[in-house]
Parts: structure tokens; sequence; C-alpha cells
């Protein structure tokens, strides 16, 4: 029979490929759901809360679905000084969002990181890789509401 999660079998099911078949698992699917952690579990002969302990341990897996744009605050060195602190609080003021979630309707989803190499722009976001910089309440509520609109 043939699973959603066949890809899977491009990795040998050794213990050790745990990792690499947790980073295969997100890369397809975007962030590691209830069923992916299933099927890693039974395809790596492993209990499924060894699999949910992996996940939850490494900060590059995700266990919330990306939302359609995916915003990126830099916290850099530049960008925190430069005010990375309130672009999150005017995040969480318009779109009720913390680092790590996604918005209820899908359509946002926000993280923090350590930089995007763009520290003469500071402060800086990204929304799907796109870079956005200097920015200012104003320019960031008229870029949200952009692509809230497409």
């Amino acid at each position: 029979m043939k699973s959603e999660f066949d890809f899977l079998k491009a990795i040998p099911p050794e213990p050790g490929n745990l990792i690499k078949g947790l980073q295969l698992l997100q890369a397809t699917e975007d962030y590691i759901s209830d069923e992916g952690i299933r099927a890693a579990a039974e395809y790596f002969n492993r209990p499924e809360a060894d699999v949910e302990g992996v996940v939850s341990f490494y900060a590059q897996f995700k266990r919330v679905k990306p939302g359609k744009y995916r915003i990126s605050v830099c916290d850099g060195t530049a960008c925190h000084l430069k005010g990375a602190v309130q672009v999150h609080e005017w995040l969480y003021q318009d779109l009720k969002l913390k680092p790590g979630e996604t918005s209820a309707d899908g359509m946002f989803s926000l993280e923090t990181v350590a930089c995007l190499g763009c520290c003469s722009l500071a402060p800086v976001m990204s929304v799907n890789g796109k870079v956005f910089g200097k920015l200012e309440r104003k320019t960031m509520m008229k870029i949200l509401k952009e692509f809230a609109e497409k």
C-alpha cells in the first residue's frame, strides 16, 4: 500500500538516520504533523514519544503548520538595537501573533531569526523571503495589508 510518507524510503531506516528522516519530512511537508510523527516512528521502528522528543529538542523542527505568508523578524544586533522588539509588538497588536505561531486563518506565521544579513536596513523582516527594511509601523501595516489582499 502506498503511503503519503513513502518519500522516507529514500533514507535507510536505521536508528541513526532519524534526524535525516525528520529533516526530509519537514522539507517535504513544511512542518512535522502528528501523522508525520507516527510515520517516522513506524518507519524508524521507534516509539512515537522518542520521535516527538527529538522533534521538540531541535529548534530546526516545526510542529505548527506555517501560514501562507511566513514572516521572519530579524533579531540580530543591529535590528535588536534599532527596534526588533517593537516590530514584534506591532505584529502582536496587528495580527495577535507571537513567534512560533500561525494565525487562525492560516495566512501568517511568525518566527524570529538570528540575522537576515541586511544590517544597514535595520529593523528588518522578510515575508516568504522578500526583505523589508527600515521598518516603521505604518510601513509594516501597509506591507501586511498587501499580502493579506493577495
